[in-house]
């Protein structure tokens, strides 16, 4: 509630508390209120209608790693520069800096080697609240020394993308990282390695048309969005209406483009049964 205390001409406030808002979130797919802590209980699922919310890298770690074998991060201290001076309506070094200081990361995705069940593993966890999970040079230098010490290890390599595509303020330093990123699983692969690609709400653009799609085995969350373009420019280049669930990953599983599609709850456990079905073995100790 507020206090206030009056005065001859208005009203003025000099202290806000537990507003609602602060306690309560409404869902955007039954718009039902869900009390914040029963939110966070339930790895920010609705307990009503299943839809996931978006969560940060920081939490999916928490929420899949062993909490016994603390994970170590890779290349933690990569990030983008501005070597085109791209300025917009503002200029993209202070975008970095917001996005830095507002997610306390260095950008758009986090890699870490730790164990799942016992697995060791390759992690990459790409957060959209970074300039959109936008991928830049800096990005996709992360993933491709990410498959790199997966393959140098042999470990499974398992990412989980959340994008809005390639990030335009790089051009085509951006657009380059596609094929080096989808070169380096090629190797990756040749190397008998295991990739699991994980899709969540949203996976767009030229994180699609890339490393998104190309694991071995493609799990997505509940109704995530996944495409390359945006169904509003689709329907106006064909010209036609686009079916119920365009672009859902309900509809593309239906499809063939995605395998199987994982509640959160259960996806540590699909993976840890993933790796092991294909020989990887439980070890003590991942950071050896």
């Amino acid at each position: 509630m507020a206090w206030f205390r009056r005065s001859a001409k208005k009203i003025l406030s000099t202290e806000r508390k537990n507003l609602a808002g602060d306690l309560w979130t409404k869902c955007p797919g039954c718009n039902e209120y869900i009390y914040r802590e029963e939110l966070e209980r339930s790895q920010f699922v609705c307990p009503t209608c299943s839809h996931h919310f978006s969560i940060s890298c920081r939490k999916y770690l928490d929420h899949l790693l062993d909490g016994q074998n603390p994970y170590t991060e890779l290349n933690a201290n990569l990030s983008s520069v501005d070597p085109l001076k791209f300025r917009a309506k503002r200029k993209y070094a202070e975008q970095l800096e917001t996005a830095k200081t507002k997610t306390g990361l260095s950008e758009a995705v986090i890699t870490v080697v730790g164990t799942i069940k016992g697995y060791p593993i390759v992690l990459g966890v790409m957060d959209f609240s970074f300039i959109g999970g936008s991928m830049g040079s800096a990005v996709g230098e992360k993933v491709s020394r990410a498959i790199d010490y997966a393959r140098e290890n042999h470990y499974p390599l398992v990412i989980i993308s959340a994008s809005g595509g390639a990030r335009m303020q790089e051009a085509a330093l951006s657009l380059m990282q596609m094929a080096k990123t989808s070169a380096k699983l090629s190797l990756f692969s040749q190397a008998g390695g295991l990739y699991v690609s994980v899709l969540t709400d949203p996976t767009t653009g030229g994180v699609t048309a890339s490393y998104a799609m190309l694991g071995d085995i493609i799990l997505a969350e509940p109704g995530a969005l996944i495409g390359f373009a945006g169904a509003r420019v689709i329907k106006q280049t064909i010209g036609q209406e686009l079916p119920d669930g365009f672009q859902r990953a309900e509809f593309l599983q239906e499809k063939g483009f995605v395998d199987h599609i994982v509640h959160r709850k259960d996806l540590q456990e699909t993976l840890a049964h993933l790796i092991g079905y294909f020989g990887y073995e439980r070890t003590a100790d991942p950071h050896q």
